[in-house]
């Protein structure tokens, strides 16, 4: 067997040993944890609800199609692949989805090319920025989420802009 099989187990023990030696009560400070994350997913649930729901309109209502259309020009200024556009629109708003962009993108242009380096750039440069917003903006009493966001969206942009550039070299 692999040694890896072991970590859980192992782990488990030693915090039992661990809870024996200074005398902590196992299951109450466990149960304490459930509720305090309990609420936690309650307080967040109707906001990562929303943004998953946004998310999904954007993308069916033909939103995203439109905003695509106009960001081509923008786009093929700065020397982004006309084949990442979508990636670099659709990666704010979901990681999974994001996520099977860059394998569809990997499977359609191969794995080591200018493009394929590009979606990779672009995929691990960044950030679901909306669903990080809801998630920190839903604990934070400062509700004021448009400057973060529209300071996260340049900040990507600019980075993909620099990643394809860079992404040039290595091919």
């Amino acid at each position: 067997m692999n040694f890896v099989n072991y970590i859980t187990p192992i782990f488990a023990i030693l915090i039992i040993l661990i809870s024996m030696i200074k005398k902590v009560e196992i299951f109450t400070v466990f149960s304490n944890g459930v509720t305090s994350a309990l609420k936690l997913i309650f307080n967040i649930f109707p906001v990562i609800l929303g943004v998953l729901l946004m998310s999904e309109l954007f993308e069916k209502s033909g939103l995203y199609d439109c905003l695509l259309y106009l960001a081509t020009p923008v786009l093929s200024i700065f020397g982004i692949p006309k084949e990442v556009y979508k990636l670099l629109l659709l990666k704010p708003f979901s990681g999974s989805g994001s996520l099977a962009l860059l394998s569809e993108i990997f499977s359609l242009y191969g794995a080591s090319g200018y493009i394929a380096l590009c979606a990779s750039a672009i995929f691990g440069s960044s950030e679901t920025i909306f669903y990080v917003s809801a998630l920190y903006y839903s604990k934070c009493k400062n509700k004021k989420a448009t400057k973060g966001i529209i300071i996260s969206l340049v900040a990507t942009f600019i980075s993909a802009i620099f990643a394809c550039f860079i992404c040039r070299f290595f091919v």
